[in-house]
């Protein structure tokens, strides 16, 4: 009981550093992989040490074990090992120099065209050319993302995941050889950590987490003191000051609202038309 006291304690405390509140955690649950969760960060600082890509493997193989719309498996793992093709890549980052570093990278994609190749199979109609299977596809790609993420940081290896790469969908899906109904969703960079990366808090439970209904009663006050908090604990560095000007007080609710004051990815929805989705 006192250790899992004490592993109750720690995880109510990692808790309330990531969320500003207090958290009640029964202490009769294991909570070794809960803490690890509760503290885990993203670290885009890797030693040069090689990973094993026998070890890379068991990953995929691990994240593709997650969950998956109706048995649908719309999920791939491209492994970019070929040094011409991992430095073309980079080359369309500039603004994410720490990938280069990464000893590992690889694009999580969504796939729909499995699906549309058992109807050509087996001689049935695909009757949901639509919005949804490339949501279904996004989400199943997400979860795998997750997924290995979380493998991986079991093991001890740090990573990055890496959205910027739907900044130049087109260019990556060419790189890769992506076929109709296969889009990139993220990379992920990957290597054994060099130090440790600062957790980031989040917003508070009351914000995030509802019962029953939504509810959104003291937002703008939660959002508040999340900046404060935020502020105090992970300053940001403050964007397009020649634009918006230098703020004295420059919380997490600033931040996002400069990032998104400017377009991004505007052309990803014709991207995903020219893969051969309809978006109705």
């Amino acid at each position: 009981m006192g250790d899992g006291t004490s592993e109750a304690r720690a995880l109510a405390e990692a808790l309330e550093h990531r969320f500003g509140e207090r958290i009640d955690v029964p202490a009769d649950i294991p909570c070794e992989a809960l803490l690890r969760l509760a503290t885990r960060a993203s670290n885009r600082r890797y030693r040069p040490d090689p990973v094993d890509p026998r070890l890379v493997r068991v990953l995929a193989a691990c994240a593709l074990s997650a969950p998956t719309k109706s048995d649908l498996q719309q999920a791939d793992i491209v492994i970019v090992q070929d040094h011409a093709l991992r430095r073309a890549i980079e080359a369309l980052l500039p603004g994410n120099p720490w990938v280069v570093k990464a000893p590992v990278l690889l694009v999580f994609c969504g796939n729909n065209r499995r699906q549309r190749r058992l109807h050509d199979l087996r001689g049935h109609p695909f009757a949901n050319d639509h919005l949804d299977p490339f949501f279904n596809a996004s989400v199943d790609a997400a979860i795998v993302l997750a997924a290995f993420v979380l493998a991986a940081e079991s093991v001890g290896l740090a990573t990055c995941p890496i959205s910027a790469i739907r900044d130049h969908a087109a260019e990556v899906s060419h790189l890769l050889a992506l076929p109709d109904h296969v889009f990139p969703v993220a990379g992920l960079g990957m290597g054994w950590p060099d130090g440790t990366a600062p957790v980031s808090p989040r917003l508070p439970l009351s914000v995030t987490v509802h019962t029953d209904r939504y509810d959104e009663a003291g937002l703008d006050a939660a959002i508040a003191a999340y900046d404060a908090r935020r502020e105090a604990i992970r300053p940001h560095r403050q964007r397009e000051v020649e634009r918006f000007g230098m703020a004295e007080s420059y919380g997490w609710s600033e931040d996002k609202a400069r990032q998104y004051a400017t377009p991004q990815r505007p052309d990803f929805g014709a991207f995903v038309r020219s893969k051969g989705f309809k978006l109705d």
